[in-house]
């Protein structure tokens, strides 16, 4: 809860800092004097930028569970599942949060972690991982995805991206204005082609700018979850193997709402929009640690 109350404050505040540079800079007159409002304009952007993004966050455990298809197997009788649960089970009473709920389903080997409250989330594993792992790495990427949820991923993710669609809104929309009003010279009352073109435009670019800085701190959550594993295993060599494990691996593809929580991606030619670093990297930060 403290997290959404970051959450929501952060927001709030990237609003408040919009509008003290916009009175600052004199974008307030410039935009009142041709017809665009700026205080409907921030909360246009607050609503489009923090909306969708708690949305999604709040709904995050439902739709991962339709989207994959995962079931929940906290009160399964089968031997496996039995074991799987324990194991989440000890990560998270060492991680000092609530119990998740578990879930399998079926895929190439992948495992992720999802929802809004760290004391009730759900971690999720792929048939094609328990198929391709030995124990003490099925542990080790379990141990990641606790983790994950220790740290609060789902929400800080969420907050950046949260901020940087407030950020996009905003500063496309301006832009949107100075070309269709200072450029073009449009002296209609509304806004003109050139407004709505330059916006789309913006929003593309601005778009394609805010994918790469949330990969990157995506990236950064990662290797703090592989020392989280690490941790919680209380040895890093399982996670290392894991790690080398899936490097030999094809990675289930996941569905766009939990893909930056899942245990990894091949970047090639996109590194700058990957969520996950190269598995090198991971193994080696790991390495490294102390």
């Amino acid at each position: 809860m403290k997290r959404i109350l970051l959450f929501v404050l952060t927001n709030l505040a990237v609003v408040v800092v919009l509008g003290i540079v916009a009175n600052i800079l004199g974008l307030n007159r410039f935009l009142t004097a041709n017809g665009l409002d700026l205080t409907a304009l921030l909360g246009f952007a607050l609503v489009m930028g923090f909306g969708g993004a708690i949305i999604s966050l709040l709904m995050s455990k439902p739709i991962a569970k339709m989207s994959t298809g995962a079931q929940v197997i906290n009160d399964s009788p089968d031997p496996t599942h039995r074991w799987i649960v324990q194991t989440v089970e000890r990560f998270a009473q060492k991680a000092q949060i609530g119990m998740p709920e578990v879930a399998i389903y079926e895929g190439e080997p992948n495992a992720f972690a999802t929802g809004a409250f760290k004391n009730s989330a759900l971690v999720a594993v792929s048939t094609g991982l328990l198929q391709s792992m030995n124990r003490e790495e099925v542990e080790a990427v379990i141990g990641h995805e606790v983790a994950h949820v220790a740290n609060g991923d789902m929400v800080t993710m969420t907050l950046i991206q949260g901020v940087m669609n407030t950020f996009v809104v905003f500063i496309s929309r301006i832009v949107g204005y100075f070309v269709d009003k200072v450029i073009l010279r449009n002296q209609d009352d509304g806004p003109g082609i050139g407004y709505y073109a330059t916006t789309i435009i913006m929003d593309i670019l601005l778009g394609v700018l805010a994918a790469i800085i949330v990969a990157w701190f995506s990236r950064q959550r990662e290797y703090r979850a592989d020392a989280g594993a690490a941790e919680l295993m209380g040895r890093k060599e399982p996670m290392i193997n894991a790690l080398a494990r899936l490097g030999g691996l094809e990675p289930g593809e996941l569905p766009q709402s939990v893909k930056t929580m899942g245990i990894g991606s091949k970047a090639g030619m996109l590194a700058l929009f990957s969520s996950h670093p190269p598995i090198e990297a991971r193994i080696q930060a790991l390495r490294d640690a102390r």
